[in-house]
């Protein structure tokens, strides 16, 4: 038999409630008198709450309720409460003995004597910060998620209703074109025309920023003077931003151009200057500077190099250091629900880094933020290529091709293929990639395939993929305008981007047939060595 003495036994009823009640170190016990002053103290109170049993017995339990807790009066309500009710439990901050916060768990009870009359109250706290910050971590992350669902809706939606419209922008374009060929001279039929072409374009432009939403636009980098497309958009900047708010734009000046998607540009300016504007609900200014710095002149870590640094700031209520720590983390806003996707600034970022240059932020509450956007310098000869390829594909495209053209939307594919016509070429039509591969076999001497990407069944990238199987020889244009068709092209395609005029066709065609003239150049030299 065990030597050990049963302390159920050897020990009166209260001894081994005042031992349980010791030992229970996570959670604070401890006893009230009527008037709320501790009259008990166990070790997880101390523990929790900091004070030995002699620092806080005879004191007021109020001391462990912030400030403003105590001027509401909420000591009073618990006890008050507990006294009506027979129980009352609340969560809420508590306070240490060190002056530190922890989030409570409160349980009070009135304790009676034989006659029942209320004597005094028993309470319970326990310490559930961590618990409390799983659960805000847990809310986070699914509000995150609903987010990143819900923008990924609007941005399927987004994507295929600007792929729509991409074709009938290619169809209204196209369209203009061959009439302005065909028409006799007529000075205000001319003007009709292009002012129905300047639309056609700014549509086009609406559809660039719709896709850019949807992560489905490819970044075009060009040599673009910036100076000049900020000042073209200060008619939009006004119209956006409003009366109440005064933008004070660069003046001109000569500057390097930078190598960037001049849309991509123009849509991160804008939203630049719209986060400036809400910061100023009361109006203010927006500045927007511009100037050439060397790649070791900013506080940034760039490489060495010329950069043109946009700058836009603003005389609003600016941010303090947390927020502004995270201003760039997607789906991180500060402008309350529905007001903000917190999406603006990080797209913001990945165009300065995709483009070699760097974005950055700094800001102090009341001194208003500024906003620099860091962008590498296009070296003179790389301005060349765009322009000087003009004159040579106009030369290439003269020679007649025998072409397929491939599309599902009938309007896109009529319009495509008289702007091929007008250019002199002999022109086939498929509206599917599986009637693309039969009019191959039927037709062996087709020169060139131009295919449209969102095709169903077969896309235009899986069609390209059985042609180089079929004709590793043959020339191919790839039309769309989503992003993501780039990754799986093989060298030789060309890429023409929706909505396209008969210019951009003609010098893809060119591009084509001159890559595939070299390809079968070197598949011949390949076979004779």
């Amino acid at each position: 038999m065990s030597d050990k003495p049963n302390l159920s036994h050897s020990l009166p009823d209260d001894s081994r409630y005042r031992l349980l009640i010791e030992a229970a170190t996570d959670y604070a016990i401890y006893m009230l008198d009527l008037e709320g002053r501790v009259t008990s103290w166990n070790s997880g109170a101390a523990r929790i709450k900091g004070y030995t049993e002699a620092e806080i017995i005879g004191q007021h339990f109020s001391v462990f309720y912030g400030a403003e807790d105590r001027s509401r009066g909420q000591p009073a309500v618990a006890l008050e409460s507990a006294r009506r009710d027979g129980r009352f439990e609340s969560e809420g901050w508590r306070v240490r003995k060190d002056g530190s916060q922890f989030w409570a768990n409160v349980v009070v009870d009135p304790i009676r004597d034989d006659t029942g009359e209320i004597i005094g109250f028993a309470k319970v706290t326990r310490d559930v910060t961590a618990k409390r910050d799983a659960q805000l971590a847990l809310q986070a992350a699914q509000e995150s998620l609903f987010q990143s669902q819900k923008l990924d809706a609007i941005g399927q939606l987004t994507g295929g209703v600007a792929h729509d419209f991409n074709n009938l922008l290619t169809v209204i374009i196209s369209s203009l074109d061959i009439v302005r060929r065909r028409m006799p001279p007529d000075a205000k039929l001319e003007g009709l025309i292009d002012n129905a072409a300047k639309a056609a374009r700014r549509g086009a432009s609406l559809t660039q920023r719709m896709l850019s939403f949807a992560r489905r636009q490819d970044l075009k980098p060009e040599p673009v003077d910036v100076i000049s497309l900020l000042l073209e958009m200060s008619d939009l900047l006004k119209g956006a931003l409003g009366p109440t708010i005064a933008i004070r734009m660069p003046a001109p000046a000569p500057m390097k151009p930078v190598l960037v998607d001049p849309n991509q540009l123009e849509l991160a300016v804008l939203n630049l200057a719209v986060n400036a504007r809400d910061a100023m609900p009361n109006g203010g200014a927006i500045t927007i500077a511009v100037d050439e710095q060397a790649g070791t002149a900013g506080h940034l870590q760039l490489k060495p190099g010329s950069y043109v640094r946009i700058a836009v700031s603003d005389e609003g209520q600016g941010m303090d250091p947390a927020t502004l720590a995270r201003a760039t983390e997607p789906f991180f806003t500060t402008k309350g629900i529905g007001k903000g996707t917190g999406l603006g600034l990080s797209m913001i970022q990945g165009l300065a880094t995709q483009s070699g240059g760097q974005f950055a932020l700094s800001s102090q509450p009341g001194r208003g933020t500024t906003a620099e956007l860091w962008l590498p310098t296009a070296e003179s000869m790389a301005a060349l290529p765009k322009g000087a390829a003009r004159g040579g594909a106009r030369r290439a495209a003269s020679r007649p091709l025998v072409i397929l053209v491939v599309d599902d939307d009938e309007l896109v594919l009529n319009a495509t293929r008289a702007m091929l016509e007008e250019l002199g070429h002999t022109v086939l039509v498929a509206t599917s990639g599986a009637g693309a591969l039969d009019r191959l076999r039927d037709k062996p001497d087709v020169q060139l395939v131009l295919t449209d990407h969102a095709m169903p069944v077969m896309s235009g990238a899986e069609l390209i993929e059985a042609i180089r199987r079929g004709h590793p020889k043959l020339a191919v244009v790839l039309a769309s305008g989503y992003a993501e068709s780039a990754a799986v092209l093989p060298p030789s395609v060309v890429k023409i981007a929706k909505p396209f005029d008969q210019a951009s066709l003609e010098r893809a065609v060119a591009a084509a047939s001159g890559r595939a003239r070299r390809k079968k150049t070197r598949l011949g030299n390949d076979t004779a060595r």
